[in-house]
């Protein structure tokens, strides 16, 4: 029987079919080496985790420039809140966005954003940084004993 495939030639240590020591340029169907799906400077290649971390990081630079004292407090993204540690309570349903954590001895203040819970309630990025500017301000709030309107006066109306 006549086969259109030729047979392999054995190179110098019997095992592979190529014959010479060079790397690789092209794969198995003559297309070149595979590179990343989009440059870095493309919106694709930011994972929605920093994407979520860039919207913090605005939320709390626009409310530094108007509250100074907030240089001192540590903004921080969880993925969900925990139930080991009081942040989500087993008795209820209803799931928090964010928390305050008051500083104790030598660790300062923290909010923490819960960014699975934010990201369910919203459909596009525009929602997402509304509602996140809202988390911030209201645990921003809460931290300085103030009210949200008088944190951001424009809060609540986007």
């Amino acid at each position: 029987m006549n086969s259109p495939v030729p047979p392999r030639r054995p190179d110098h240590d019997g095992e592979s079919g190529r014959t010479d020591p060079r790397p690789r340029r092209r794969d198995r169907h003559g297309r070149g080496m595979r590179g990343p799906v989009a440059p870095p400077q493309v919106p694709l290649a930011v994972s929605r985790s920093e994407s979520f971390d860039d919207l913090v990081r605005d939320s709390v630079s626009r409310l530094e420039r108007r509250w100074p004292q907030l240089t001192g407090v540590e903004f921080a993204v969880q993925e969900v809140p925990r139930t080991d540690n009081g942040e989500l309570d087993e008795h209820t349903d209803v799931v928090p966005l964010g928390r305050v954590a008051e500083s104790k001895g030598d660790r300062p203040d923290r909010i923490v954003v819960f960014r699975r819970p934010v990201e369910i309630r919203t459909r596009t990025r525009e929602e997402r940084a509304l509602l996140v500017h809202e988390v911030v301000v209201e645990q921003v709030a809460e931290l300085l004993g103030l009210a949200p309107e008088s944190v951001d006066p424009r809060y609540g109306q986007d």
